[in-house]
């Protein structure tokens, strides 16, 4: 006899939190309080985040790469998460009780050093390989021809066939990049930060947290986006309070989409398993 065909039990997903898109709202409206909760230490850190990006830009045009301003830019929301490092630190320190000066917000002691090092690397890795994928991407649309400079490239993106073919196809690949860069840095650095486990653990543990929220995550995710664009068009002026308020809140996703048994500082692995 045949057994009869029943349906698969449903299985758990330990890491969704049936979070409404609106949370987002939540968590940057914690990030907004964190800010201004002894806001001189995040003050600081947001105008520093300004100055460098300023730096950046000039050193581009400098030097007379400015043909890679633009995935440049783009690849910022990459290394993102790891530079909001010290303002995780603030928003860790503030939900203890305790108070954070700049000195503690940039000379941060991950739980996890070696291996927040490692995170620091494969994320700086990943930018780099964005920037050389729209490097070929603008030599298969356009051969291997000088950078036509600002006043040209415009039009040539705009009011051409090929540059509407180099937008949207630069365009897709780009979106691709961020949304894994996304997903695996967003909660992998705060853990880290606070767990002690091994980067490609928190890699994984941070794309299903992501995999498994998926809404909610889509929503912060364009929060993020909108408002880094706002900055930029602000000639990098709006980072002095974007990227601070984007960091606590941040800090706030994690506690909201992190079990509460991993919050008390036990470890998990997903690849590595300790002996």
């Amino acid at each position: 006899m045949i057994p009869k065909v029943v349906p698969p039990l449903p299985r758990a997903k330990p890491r969704s939190r049936d979070l409404p898109w609106r949370t987002a709202f939540t968590w940057l409206r914690a990030g907004w309080s964190d800010l201004w909760t002894n806001p001189v230490p995040s003050l600081l850190y947001g105008i520093g985040v300004f100055l460098a990006s300023a730096l950046v830009v000039w050193l581009l045009f400098r030097f007379e790469l400015d043909y890679v301003l633009f995935p440049a830019l783009a690849g910022f929301l990459v290394i993102g998460p790891l530079i909001a490092n010290g303002l995780y630190e603030k928003s860790r320190r503030l939900e203890e009780g305790r108070r954070a000066g700049i000195r503690d917000m940039v000379l941060v002691k991950p739980a996890s050093s070696y291996s927040a090092l490692f995170m620091g690397v494969l994320l700086v890795g990943l930018f780099l390989l964005w920037m050389r994928a729209a490097v070929l991407i603008w030599a298969l649309f356009f051969g291997v021809l000088p950078f036509p400079g600002f006043d040209e490239v415009a039009s040539t993106l705009f009011l051409t066939p090929t540059g509407w073919s180099l937008l949207l196809v630069g365009s897709a690949v780009g979106a691709l990049f961020a949304a894994f860069s996304f997903a695996i840095s967003v909660f992998a650095v705060p853990m880290l930060l606070e767990e002690r486990t091994d980067a490609m653990s928190a890699l994984g543990i941070s794309m299903a947290m992501v995999w498994n929220n998926l809404l909610v995550m889509i929503a912060w995710g364009a929060i993020v986006l909108f408002l880094c664009l706002m900055s930029v068009a602000t000639a990098f002026v709006g980072f002095i309070l974007v990227f601070p308020i984007l960091g606590h809140a941040t800090w706030h996703a994690y506690r909201a989409i992190r079990p509460d048994e991993r919050q008390s500082g036990v470890s998990e692995r997903m690849f590595v398993r300790p002996a």
